[in-house]
């Protein structure tokens, strides 16, 4: 038996493919909100109906997880005004299947593997491509919302950005955190790293993409090398902060995949960076990779009832 090409999947909220966006189905279903998610956005007048187009491939790579929020808002507020709505792509089984799993999983708290389960228990041929099942459980880990602050989704977004522009020029401005030295305001609970020869800032902590630890030298075999050990056991640390670009590294960044990293104050060499990735010295790869090497940045945090900087010791 063929699979309904419009599937209510919960009261007012449809599942389908193409074929089922045609108006003549619309009209039979009572739909009167389509949200689309495709590489071609429908032609023609929609009177009479709230729509959204999301531009996305179905291959790993693209990028859904940027759009839920608004993807879930739009379902949200249509069922709440008391439309039906109809979520599809081309094929139905991977595009539209992420979305309406995002949409459970945010209103109905539940997990992505529960999500997921339940579609696929009502629609046997769903199967969302592996890049989609990676980003709905990194939306999962943010609490179903993206955190844009949020050190796993800065490295998602970073990795993207090779993708959406190959030739690294014209980089949008979201991709740089905001230099420190334009900073006024209070830092509250966070650090400041500067340059240890000319004291300059160059980063906070929230800049710091935090990654669990590899598996120190048994990661450099291929290289029939051991990288520095610095305690007495048998595991590699960190001797680098791996951080998102700041506003003054652009000029170094734009138009090149690696290179090195230098003081914009007093040309110190501070580190590397390799948008391909860099191998840290606990053995874990980072992609992309902007390496500061520790023993270059001094750590500081703001005393904001006194106004000045206390050297952390």
């Amino acid at each position: 038996m063929a699979a309904p090409e419009l599937l209510e999947v919960r009261p007012g909220l449809y599942l389908g493919g193409a074929a089922a966006g045609e108006r003549s189905r619309l009209r039979e279903a009572g739909i009167a909100a389509v949200l689309t998610v495709d590489t071609e956005e429908p032609g023609g007048p929609a009177p009479g109906l709230r729509t959204l187009f999301v531009r996305a491939r179905d291959e790993p790579g693209a990028d859904l997880l940027s759009h839920l929020d608004r993807c879930v808002a739009f379902v949200v507020r249509a069922r709440a005004a008391g439309a039906a709505v109809l979520v599809h792509c081309h094929a139905g089984i991977s595009r539209s299947v992420a979305v309406v799993t995002a949409y459970l999983m945010k209103t109905e708290q539940l997990s992505f593997e529960e999500a997921y389960g339940n579609l696929q228990t009502m629609k046997p041929e769903a199967k969302m491509n592996e890049g989609f099942e990676w980003q709905l459980k990194l939306y999962q880990t943010m609490g179903c919302k993206v955190d844009t602050s949020n050190a796993l989704y800065k490295q998602y977004r970073l990795q993207k950005v090779t993708e959406e522009y190959p030739e690294l020029q014209n980089l949008p401005q979201e991709v740089f955190a905001v230099d420190p030295t334009l900073i006024s305001q209070d830092l509250k609970d966070e650090f400041l790293y500067k340059c240890r020869k000319c004291r300059r800032s160059l980063f906070r902590s929230s800049s710091i993409l935090d990654h669990s630890q590899g598996s120190g030298p048994a990661a450099f075999a291929h290289k029939k090398m051991t990288p520095l050990i610095i305690n007495t056991g048998n595991e590699a640390k960190c001797t680098s902060h791996f951080i998102e670009p700041v506003q003054w590294m652009e000029s170094a960044l734009l138009g090149v995949m690696d290179g090195q990293l230098l003081c914009p104050k007093c040309s110190a060499k501070l580190g590397s960076f390799n948008w391909y990735g860099e191998q840290c010295s606990c053995g874990r790869w980072m992609t992309p990779a902007f390496q500061i090497h520790k023993n270059r940045v001094d750590e500081a945090k703001t005393l904001p009832l006194l106004g000045s900087q206390a050297r952390k010791t």
